[in-house]
């Protein structure tokens, strides 16, 4: 798993395509319970190497209730994105994730990760590469328990998405509570 590891962060299969060039950032060990796929580096994480070292990791750490010791140990918990590489800014925020990575990499990481029980699909691009479903973000998280216990469909922690949580209070009041109760049987 070193080895790939090391591959995966020499990777430059779409660097000519990465407005910062590539720097690949996951962490993953074959010990890890707890995968979580998010969409892709932002430019402090790409800056950093620090995979969610940024307000949206602070939300998300936030959900599952657990501190940056435990975010952080690879041997509980598994980070791998979508897209490994900062893609750039859109209109409304970053690009979406290459599209190159996930196809590359994620069966190669999850062939190794052989104690996983729960992968968290943070975002849309992670819940249609894994689920298949053609239901939108809202409907797949709501519905939220028709894919555990494996899969475990979240909505980005964005700041961006402040609107969209104070839309959907149900999110905060009955899915964050599961969450955090999965999440403490198993770290």
């Amino acid at each position: 798993m070193e080895r790939l590891l090391q591959e995966i962060k020499a990777c430059t299969i779409c660097a000519h395509e990465l407005p910062l060039g590539a720097n690949p950032v996951v962490r993953a060990s074959k010990m890890a319970k707890i995968v979580i796929v998010g969409q892709a580096p932002g430019t402090r994480v790409h800056a950093t190497g620090i995979p969610w070292n940024d307000p949206s990791g602070n939300e998300l750490r936030r959900w599952l209730n657990i501190d940056s010791d435990v975010f952080y140990d690879a041997s509980k918990i598994a980070i791998i994105p979508m897209g490994f590489g900062y893609p750039g800014k859109g209109k409304s925020g970053d690009l979406p994730p290459r599209k190159e990575c996930a196809p590359a990499w994620h069966p190669k990481l999850f062939s190794y990760l052989n104690h996983v029980e729960l992968v968290l699909l943070i975002g849309q691009y992670a819940q249609n590469y894994y689920l298949c479903t053609n239901e939108t973000l809202t409907a797949t998280v709501q519905n939220y328990q028709q894919f555990l216990p494996k899969y475990f469909p979240l909505p980005h922690p964005s700041p961006r998405n402040r609107f969209w949580m104070k839309k959907n209070s149900w999110f905060e009041q009955e899915v964050v509570p599961a969450l955090r109760l999965r999440i403490k049987e198993m770290v």
